[in-house]
């Protein structure tokens, strides 16, 4: 089962515990398991899948990523993105995710 499907959600946005600035956020777990089950033929390496995300005035181009340890998808939100909303660690954050 494919095809374009709309997702919006609410999430927090955290950074990961290393020295690098790299910022997620988790889709929740039922959204997650959704999107696996309808776009699971179409994902790419380490089952990623291209989307098109929104978040607040900004949209992107990028990728979801399965996370054994979130055990659900999470969202890269880039460090232009996190300037132009004004996100930080914990900022919480309304998405718009369309998979392509």
């Amino acid at each position: 089962m494919s095809g374009t499907r709309t997702y919006e959600f609410e999430s927090t946005v955290w950074k990961v515990d290393d020295p690098g600035t790299w910022f997620f956020t988790t889709l929740p777990f039922d959204l997650s398991d959704e999107i696996e089950e309808r776009h699971r033929d179409s994902a790419a390496g380490f089952g990623s899948l291209k989307v098109r995300v929104r978040v607040g005035a900004t949209s992107w181009t990028t990728s979801l990523f399965p996370s054994k340890q979130a055990e659900a998808y999470v969202l890269p939100v880039k460090k232009a993105v996190r300037e132009a909303e004004q996100l930080h660690d914990g900022s919480p954050v309304q998405v718009t995710v369309e998979v392509l």
